[in-house]
């Protein structure tokens, strides 16, 4: 087999070669124009993601916490892989030398991996949180987010200094520098295999068991259909209902509670999905090339595939405008450079908060004679508490508002 092959790299290493096909105008012209405008989209969107939950104070949460992650690996992936294609496409050969040789591959891959391992987190993150609430306090707080995203972080960026020794500069039969793998492709193999398995295989594998329990718990529960009856026993008891108290008021936050966990979840489980469709074509084209003496490696199917990859790393603020509400809003009040916060996001944070201290009192004054019943409330609690204790986190009332959901979580753990 050849030492390397322009079309083995995830993101095309190099794009020069004296085949025919690329010197026709009608190729570069399309090629360069497609990854131009994914790559700019996808910079643009990422850049945004990253400024919107660093400058909105209620956007600072756990899973915001990985999706910056995973916008910063995606922006290195569509800088260090789509935009050197468009210098190969209109130049012909390689002209970055060996030390951009070097470095663009190494921070393709850990941009590539990274992305991997981010997905992961925030969907261990979310299954956390709606699986097992009360742990969700403790184990998914903006604090660890960040330090699993260090370790993250560090720990593929070690990994991928592997790439430091398997490439190199090389010469093709036209005597076009491209920048191409040092070793044959039968000892790359090896290499191919593990990134597969732990960059691809187990993210989606994880994924796709999490999110399965999850489904279980938020869109197969009767718990939202329930609402209304579990309160009922609770109304009886309340003599603030009739006073216009807070029980009667949590009832209405509830279902927005609800509401938001899920428009989260799938939003979250459609990034899943897309990253396992758009990278199934390059995945699958260079597993089966690995076993094949003569590889199939047609132009034009090969661009589609890393269209595709770019197209991973470009198409997550799309969705995320689509299917958030907060994204959505925080993103129009980045563009209009400033402003008011959203006031019915402010508004719902603080209402949530507010019924969840009250619940949280009105809990030592009842006495709860179904188990169900108590968790079926805290189940749609927690999202708000979580929303409002963030909201809150830097007023000097902080530590009273702490105290509030400490006596609510122990009531909780007592029943």
């Amino acid at each position: 087999m050849e030492n390397s092959s322009k079309f083995d790299s995830p993101t095309n290493i190099s794009l020069a070669s004296s085949d025919a096909v690329f010197d026709v105008i009608e190729y570069k012209a399309i090629s360069v124009f497609l990854v131009l405008v994914i790559c700019g989209v996808g910079i643009v969107g990422n850049i945004m993601v990253v400024l919107v939950v660093l400058t909105t104070r209620e956007m600072k949460t756990p899973t915001n916490c990985y999706l910056v992650s995973l916008a910063v690996a995606d922006l290195m992936v569509l800088v260090a892989a789509g935009l050197p294609n468009i210098s190969d496409s209109l130049a012909g050969m390689w002209i970055y030398g060996h030390a951009g040789c070097l470095g663009i591959t190494y921070f393709q891959y850990l941009g590539i991996n990274v992305s991997s391992c981010s997905i992961t987190a925030f969907t261990v993150e979310r299954y956390i949180a709606i699986c097992h609430p009360m742990r969700a306090h403790t184990m998914c707080t903006v604090s660890r987010a960040k330090r699993i995203i260090a370790f993250v972080w560090i720990c593929t960026s070690i990994y991928c200094m592997l790439w430091f020794f398997l490439v190199d500069i090389n010469v093709s039969k036209s005597q076009h520098l491209e920048c191409g793998y040092k070793v044959s492709r039968n000892l790359y193999l090896p290499i191919y295999l593990l990134d597969f398995a732990l960059f691809f295989v187990t993210p989606l594998f994880v994924a796709t068991m999490l999110y399965g329990l999850i489904g279980r718990i938020l869109f197969a529960s009767p718990i939202p259909d329930q609402a209304e009856a579990t309160a009922e026993p609770w109304r009886e008891r309340s003599g603030k209902e009739k006073n216009g108290g807070p029980t009667r008021q949590l009832n209405k936050c509830f279902f927005s509670a609800v509401k938001l966990r899920r428009e989260v979840t799938k939003m979250l489980a459609v990034v899943v999905i897309l990253f396992a469709l758009l990278w199934m074509p390059y995945r699958t084209l260079v597993l089966v090339n690995s076993f094949m003496d003569n590889p199939f490696l047609n132009p034009w199917f090969v661009l589609f595939c890393r269209l595709c990859v770019y197209a991973n790393s470009a198409i997550n603020p799309v969705v995320y405008n689509l299917m958030s509400q907060k994204f959505r809003a925080a993103f129009k009040r980045l563009c209009k450079c400033g402003g008011e916060l959203p006031p019915r996001s402010l508004y719902m944070a603080t209402a949530s908060y507010s019924l969840a201290v009250a619940l949280s009192e009105d809990l030592y004054k009842f006495e709860c004679h179904c188990f169900s019943e108590l968790i079926s409330w805290a189940w749609f609690l927690c999202p708000a508490l979580e929303e409002a204790l963030i909201l809150d986190g830097e007023k000097k009332s902080t530590q009273l508002h702490r105290q509030q959901a400490v006596k609510l979580a122990a009531v909780l753990q007592r029943w």
